[in-house]
């Protein structure tokens, strides 16, 4: 029964992101030529709205589904490391015309060749898993 709840959400995001247009390739190629507005509204909306939940699970000692309080524990990260992860992930966003969100979105939409890029980054968290002992973290 939990399966099915969590099924039910991930058919809803994948129905949000595809009437949204946040998955269009178009959408995603205007943005990161800085033609159009509705991508950067969208994630805009999303950082703002992730920032208001992370301030009101601070206020009111939200609890998760286990009843157990959530703790958010702060990272003592450089600023560099966010700089190289955000252009790394920007490049492989703007490659595949898509980020890692809706790839299996657009394969239930009938993007066949989204099961290239699915396999490139199940490879490429493979090598990360490997390599992360010898990565500067």
């Amino acid at each position: 029964m939990k399966v099915l709840k969590f099924l039910l959400v991930g058919i809803f995001f994948g129905i949000v992101l595809v009437k949204s247009e946040a998955v269009s390739w178009y959408r995603i190629y205007e943005m990161f030529k800085f033609q159009s507005f509705h991508m950067y509204g969208i994630i805009g909306s999303a950082v703002f709205l992730g920032v208001l939940f992370v301030w009101l699970f601070k206020i009111f000692s939200v609890k998760n589904i286990e009843g157990d309080k959530i703790y958010l524990i702060p990272k003592d990260s450089g600023f560099i490391r966010y700089i190289v992860g955000g252009t790394v992930f920007g490049l492989g966003w703007a490659l595949a015309g898509a980020c890692p969100g809706p790839l299996y979105v657009l394969l239930g939409t009938g993007v066949i060749s989204m099961l290239i890029v699915i396999a490139a980054a199940v490879f490429g968290t493979f090598v990360y898993g490997v390599l992360k002992n010898k990565l500067p973290h």
